[in-house]
């Protein structure tokens, strides 16, 4: 039987900032979950969209363009090719819907870049 999942549960239990971890997958996306503070760094996906749900705090994501603020319940897809930069002033839980092919940091690696093997790994370890 599948197993049902409560991502903000999961979200709150994490022990690392800005490490995602796979909490489910439909056709050719992973749904994660991540406890976020601070700022992550300017990043784009070139080929991907990218959705942020705020499941507890608030999250502001910049773009080149502008910024939106996010607040519990609220949602906003990053399109494929726009430099963002999440950022969180308090600890904020977030969900992300991402196609598998999607890189963490997408065209930057940096101290807090996570493989999808360490984002792969069973909650709790």
């Amino acid at each position: 039987m599948p197993a049902v999942r409560a991502p903000q549960q999961i979200a709150a239990s994490l022990d690392e900032l800005w490490s995602p971890r796979v909490i489910a997958e439909l056709d050719d996306a992973y749904v994660k979950v991540a406890k976020v503070q601070g700022t992550l760094g300017w990043h784009a996906h070139a080929d991907e969209d990218e959705l942020f749900f705020v499941l507890h705090g608030r999250l502001r994501i910049e773009m080149e363009a502008g910024a939106v603020e996010l607040g519990q319940g609220e949602l906003y897809v990053v399109p494929k090719g726009v430099r963002h930069n999440p950022v969180a002033e308090q600890e904020c839980h977030i969900l992300l819907v991402e196609r598998k092919s999607t890189l963490h940091t997408g065209d930057q690696v940096t101290d807090k870049t996570r493989s999808l093997a360490e984002q792969l790994r069973e909650i709790g370890s």
